[in-house]
């Protein structure tokens, strides 16, 4: 779709023009359920969070400024939403240790590189908690400053969560891929080739 042609669907959502919401949400739906799927733990609760997304996208279309890239302010529309839904469904706490996550350091070695399609099945086996925050620190770029302000929580926590996280991945690409545990270190990140994803949603960049 060419940009012209999107602001012009745009101008007639701002108009609550059925017709052209529906020829947005068609357009932008799979732009919109690759940042939901992340978040999600299945395609069921990706699909409820995505369309209580396009909603308030949709009742709010007057804020969007046409100036800036439509597909930024969606995408931190679905973003926000995902975190929502996670708040209001929250069923465990996050128990990790406060001194504990002190000490866990900021970088970890990439040991393997998998595809969007892959890693995103991995992801989505995470407990919320730990999905949350490694979406948000590796992927979307925020700190753990950031982090805990938008969800609430102590930086360390966000710290020891995403700890957590990549040892759970660790341990799962260790069990699908068949390599020896002597050739992987201790908790390294899997990461997605900036390629894979470049076009499925927009992010402030990956983080190590």
């Amino acid at each position: 779709m060419g940009e012209e042609e999107l602001q012009q669907l745009i101008e007639g959502c701002k108009n609550q023009d059925r017709k052209c919401q529906k020829m947005l949400y068609k357009a932008l739906y799979g732009f919109a359920m690759g940042i939901c799927l992340r978040y999600a733990g299945n395609r069921y609760e990706a699909s409820e969070i995505m369309n209580t997304g396009f909603f308030k996208a949709m009742t709010n279309m007057h804020k969007y400024d046409p100036a800036k890239p439509f597909k930024a302010w969606l995408g931190r529309i679905m973003m926000n939403t995902s975190i929502d839904y996670y708040r209001a469904n929250l069923k465990v706490a996050y128990t990790e240790e406060l001194d504990q996550a002190d000490h866990i350091g900021e970088c970890e070695t990439v040991s393997s590189k998998l595809g969007y399609d892959e890693l995103l099945k991995l992801v989505q086996k995470l407990p919320e908690a730990y999905r949350t925050v490694f979406n948000l620190f590796a992927i979307d770029g925020y700190t753990h400053e950031e982090i805990g302000e938008m969800l609430g929580i102590n930086p360390g926590t966000s710290k020891s969560n995403l700890h957590k996280a990549r040892q759970k991945l660790q341990k799962m690409l260790l069990s699908t891929s068949g390599t020896g545990v002597g050739e992987i270190r201790h908790s390294s990140i899997v990461a997605i080739r900036q390629t894979d994803v470049t076009d499925i949603y927009f992010n402030k960049g990956f983080r190590p």
